[in-house]
């Protein structure tokens, strides 16, 4: 039911305002502040909420730029003139919805505003149980990005005891918590960033990729043996030396590939014949398609949460107005950790 109160309050926004070709700058959002009532139509079915906490997420650039079929099978692009949209956790202010009242917490796609009204559809949003945890975490380990590295790791990669395992962008959202993963399993883990003070997210082995000149020497350096699992979050050069240090039947969960994004013709990969002749499996894969294994996720990740067995490593920025730079610091590798910014705090 909704709220007998109603009040109207003022509503900072960041809109999108026109798609966007190669890197994108801070003129590509424009803040701007309108009003809300407090109170939901009589006889909506939606859910107003105030966010608490919201994600920049690689994959947000995908949907900056100019609508095409290919990715926006995946990914929608932004709608120009409004809000930006991303994940974020937020408060039951006011609800029509019989799932959801006052003061229930939730994390799930919303605007980039200070209060969203949200229409709910299959596995959009989802209610907040535990709250023994930062509230923070269901914008990175207990949200997407934890949902992404569960799946992409057990369910597209079969990972066995025992194997190795590189993972590019190794001090993201998604990639530090691959290798906690790979390492819970017994696997041999190394990991990829982009600078020195990344590589502190208890893999066995790490390099910084811009300072080695030749990624293929590296990744032989690290792995003399060959690569059984590959977890793809970067693309282009790093996926060229890779595929020529795959073992036999090595398999690749393709995540992202962020090093392509920014640029209006995406590098090509030169050793493609490797994936024939070692019989490699690459698959792509959207968080998407596995949120029905969510409860799994939580029931196999909260007792390590809890145990200290599994850590996460957080990039807080504060404030409504910091979120276009935050967005614009992951394509510079400035973020150390799930890169969030706050809203508000309660």
């Amino acid at each position: 039911m909704a709220s007998a109160e109603a009040a109207t309050v003022t509503n900072k926004q960041i809109i999108f305002p026109d798609y966007v070709r190669g890197f994108p700058k801070e003129s590509n959002f424009k803040l701007t502040t309108t009003t809300i009532d407090l109170q939901l139509p009589e006889g909506s079915t939606s859910v107003l909420v105030k966010n608490l906490y919201l994600s920049c997420d690689p994959y947000m650039r995908i949907c900056m730029g100019k609508p095409e079929p290919l990715s926006s099978s995946l990914v929608p692009p932004y709608e120009t003139g409004v809000p930006i949209v991303g994940l974020g956790v937020s408060k039951v202010i006011d609800s029509g919805h019989p799932d959801y009242k006052k003061g229930d917490l939730l994390w799930g796609l919303v605007g980039w505003e200070e209060y969203s009204v949200i229409t709910l559809t299959l596995y959009s949003h989802f209610k907040i149980h535990h709250t023994d945890v930062p509230l923070s975490y269901y914008t990175g380990l207990l949200g997407m990005p934890g949902m992404t590295a569960y799946a992409g790791f057990y369910e597209v990669c079969s990972p066995k005891k025992g194997e190795t395992v590189f993972v590019s962008a190794a001090s993201g959202a998604v990639g530090q918590l691959v290798g906690q993963f790979a390492k819970l399993m017994g696997c041999y883990v190394v990991g990829s960033a982009g600078s020195k003070e990344k590589k502190k997210f208890g893999f066995n082995d790490a390099f910084n990729y811009k300072e080695e000149k030749d990624l293929s020497a590296a990744l032989k350096r690290c792995f003399p043996e060959g690569i059984d699992i590959y977890f793809e979050n970067v693309g282009g050069k790093m996926l060229d030396a890779v595929l020529i240090n795959m073992k036999l039947h090595g398999r690749v969960a393709v995540c992202g590939m962020i090093s392509q994004y920014n640029l209006e013709d995406p590098e090509g990969v030169h050793n493609l014949p490797t994936i024939l002749y070692k019989r490699i499996q690459i698959q792509g894969f959207g968080v998407c398609d596995f949120y029905d294994k969510y409860p799994k996720f939580l029931d196999f990740v909260l007792p390590h949460i809890r145990e200290g067995r599994i850590t996460y490593v957080e990039d807080i920025a504060e404030g409504f107005e910091s979120g276009p730079s935050c967005l614009l610091g992951l394509f510079e590798g400035k973020n150390v950790g799930n890169q969030l910014f706050v809203v508000a705090r309660e």
